[in-house]
């Protein structure tokens, strides 16, 4: 199992040029409090001293040390250093290399004594290391001390977590056995990520420095705080020793002796030599079981960035081609959209030609259904317009251009409805703009070409956005230009006359006398009669009540409708018509009545209240013509309202809807696809090139980092 820590360096090595997070690789961290002897450990473990030191924090950056036995390589034993932002130096001089650790340190935070997460990659290569991979981080520090921020103790804090919280790293937490081990800030941050210790190791340093009369027996033996990977000392070299420039292997041969004066049954398990060893074979056994996972965790990602490389796009060679076929492609699908054809549907809310049908039945039909045919129409608004409309005389009849003012008024309050409706299915066009840029990442890719395009369409709704309203402000003036009294729905004068005139016999007449019942029966009897003889809307209906040719003539004549029936038809060849069936059928005068009491629904029932609060004191004429009115008023505001409701959306979906449809494709085409504008319609930003190589870079590291496992089968994992 040796050769498993180079496949590991091997991967760090390929995805230096990514990102040290790009995957997370087995290694050991080692975390502790500020001048715990960390250095001095992982100096030891290499046998060299080539770590900065001094007081304070040193270790400002993360120091990712590789540790490569070369000794079968068939050299001499020779050793050298190798900076990953240098590789084409080699360190021979250890002392070059502390030089090159302060430089680098200070390239990347600066002079001061702040932190940063950039991490030194440092390889070493030696005959005398064990394989192992491990990353010295800076120490645990409570107090700011100098310049060093207020918040220096989070920000060491974060930079160990980043590293430690890996699943697949092994912590090595360094506390010094001349304090208390139960107050170790390491093992108690250890302790945040790994609550069960399965991965790590503790090590007590500064043996040699316990009080007189005291030793660590119970702290390496797990007594006094148990770790299931075990607890490890080491005698380090003192500030006077290093001073004095004593050697690694003497400081090695020294740390021996002491074990075994001592702690003489503990000296076989203790010490830097038995350390490395158990590194090395912890490491080992952490790689055979992290690297299945590795090779699933390296596959994923390259399907990953594959996907994405996709998605950003290849070099393009035929621009012409790619033009055309973007241009196509948004047509075909701003035109699904509306049609509903499109092959991802929304399901989070309606868009497209579903958001369009709903404002026409649903927003404009309720809208519409919602304007009363009296709304802003008041009594007194009634009688002025009746008495303005006859001039100085006072007149016996109703003048019908009362009516048309009046109707005319309220007929166009229906144009903002309609044009607002127009103005909400333009908006909803103007989204499936940008609904359709999201479905094309190839408008993600070439921002020029998307803006471009997005103007193109918008002027094309904003050109036709001018004729639909136009034509909606022409179907409001069509209403306006003639008022059809003589339209089959609309309730005619006689007919709202008649009802009228049966309504105020039923409140004047004794209710509670059965002469009043008799002679209600007979009046009915004979208004049955003569409705069945003279139906609304025939000629008869005009001269009931006066022999004028008006809508209102001969409304207040003074004669009742019962004695000027018979002169409607003097020879009775008319009456004869109707009974026998002839060219004119009848409307009958129950079908006019019903249909105005379909207008008058319940959303007036208030406003129908007021107005009689409203006529309570006026004269009965008065109230009479005002009752007249407002029927008739109502009877044809219903129908130029069913009118209107049932055009405007035709108009829209012809003048707006189906005529971008119909024009898209050859709009974008005369517009976009000139050949001196493909260069800049295909410029990518700089932001999305920089993506794609920063993606392409990490597939090519995938697929080594593959290669690289791949060496490794399945058995020699044991």
């Amino acid at each position: 199992m040796e050769h498993l820590i180079p496949v590991i360096n091997k991967l760090q090595d390929v995805f230096q040029t990514v990102g040290r997070d790009a995957i997370q690789l087995p290694q050991i961290v080692v975390i502790g409090a500020q001048s715990s002897g960390k250095s001095s450990v992982l100096e030891g473990l290499v046998g060299r001293d080539f770590l900065p030191r001094g007081t304070g924090i040193v270790t400002r950056c993360p120091l990712v040390l590789q540790l490569v036995n070369n000794q079968s390589d068939g050299k001499d034993e020779e050793e050298w250093a190798q900076f990953s932002h240098d590789r084409d130096r080699k360190f021979t001089d250890f002392e070059d290399v502390e030089g090159e650790i302060q430089r680098r340190t200070a390239e990347i935070v600066g002079s001061n004594k702040g932190i940063s997460h950039q991490p030194i990659n440092l390889k070493v290569f030696s005959p005398h290391v064990l394989n192992l991979t491990l990353v010295d981080t800076p120490g645990i520090t409570k107090v700011p001390v100098g310049d060093q921020p207020e918040d220096i103790e989070g920000l060491v804090y974060e930079l160990i977590l980043t590293y430690i919280s890996n699943p697949n790293a092994i912590i090595l937490a360094v506390s010094p056995a001349n304090i208390d081990i139960a107050t170790s800030e390491a093992l108690k941050i250890a302790k945040t990520v790994d609550p069960e210790g399965n991965r790590t190791l503790a090590v007590v340093t500064k043996l040699d420095l316990m009080d007189a009369g005291t030793d660590a027996l119970d702290v390496l033996t797990g007594r006094v705080i148990p770790n299931k990977l075990g607890i490890i000392g080491v005698v380090n070299r003192s500030q006077l020793d290093i001073k004095n420039r004593k050697g690694i292997k003497e400081a090695v041969q020294s740390e021996s002796l002491f074990f075994q004066r001592r702690y003489p049954g503990l000296a076989a398990r203790n010490g830097t030599t038995y350390l490395a060893q158990a590194l090395n074979k912890l490491l080992m056994h952490h790689i055979r079981q992290c690297l299945p996972e590795l090779r699933t965790r390296i596959n994923i990602m390259m399907s990953q960035y594959q996907q994405l490389l996709n998605t950003l796009g290849q070099p393009i060679d035929d621009k012409s081609q790619v033009v055309l076929q973007i241009i196509t492609k948004f047509a075909s699908t701003y035109c699904a959209v509306i049609q509903g054809t499109s092959h991802d549907i929304e399901t989070a809310e309606l868009c497209g030609g579903a958001r369009i049908c709903y404002i026409f039945h649903e927003t404009y039909g309720k809208t519409l259904e919602g304007v009363s045919a009296l709304d802003g129409l008041s009594t007194a608004d009634i009688l002025h317009a009746i008495r303005n409309a006859t001039g100085p005389r006072y007149s016996l009849f109703i003048p019908e251009i009362a009516f048309e003012l009046l109707v005319k008024r309220q007929i166009r309050r229906l144009e903002d409805p309609s044009l607002r409706c127009v103005e909400l299915v333009y908006e909803e066009l103007q989204r499936i703009i940008q609904y359709c840029s999201q479905q094309m990442p190839e408008l993600r890719r070439f921002t020029h070409f998307h803006d471009k395009l997005v103007d193109v369409v918008t002027q094309l709704l904003r050109r036709c956005l001018a004729p639909t309203n136009s034509m909606v402000e022409n179907l409001i003036a069509i209403e306006l230009a003639y008022i059809n009294t003589n339209h089959p729905d609309f309730a005619g004068g006689t007919a709202v006359l008649s009802d009228l005139v049966r309504k105020e016999d039923r409140e004047t007449l004794p209710a509670n006398t059965s002469g009043a019942a008799s002679h209600q029966v007979s009046t009915t009897t004979e208004y049955q009669e003569s409705s069945a003889a003279h139906p609304p809307g025939s000629s008869a209906d005009h001269a009931v009540v006066g022999g004028g040719g008006g809508l209102f003539s001969g409304f207040f004549g003074g004669k009742r409708h019962t004695d000027t029936s018979t002169s409607a038809s003097p020879s009775g060849k008319e009456d004869e018509g109707h009974a026998s069936g002839g060219s004119h059928p009848p409307r009958l005068h129950g079908d006019a009545q019903r249909t105005m009491s379909t207008n008058v629904d319940r959303t007036v029932h208030a406003d129908l209240l007021h107005r009689q609060a409203a006529k309570a004191d006026l004269k009965p004429r008065q109230r009479m013509e005002c009752e007249l009115i407002e029927n008739l008023i109502r009877s044809y505001f219903g129908i130029v309202r069913k009118t209107v409701l049932d055009c405007v959306p035709k108009t829209i979906m012809n003048f707006l809807v189906n005529y971008v449809q119909d024009n898209l494709q050859s709009e974008l085409v005369s517009k976009l696809y000139k050949a001196e504008e493909f260069d800049e319609l295909l410029s990518e930003s700089e932001e999305l090139a920089q993506q794609r190589r920063e993606a392409a870079e990490m597939l090519e590291a995938l697929r080594r980092a593959a290669l690289v496992v791949s060496e490794v089968r399945d058995a020699q994992l044991w």
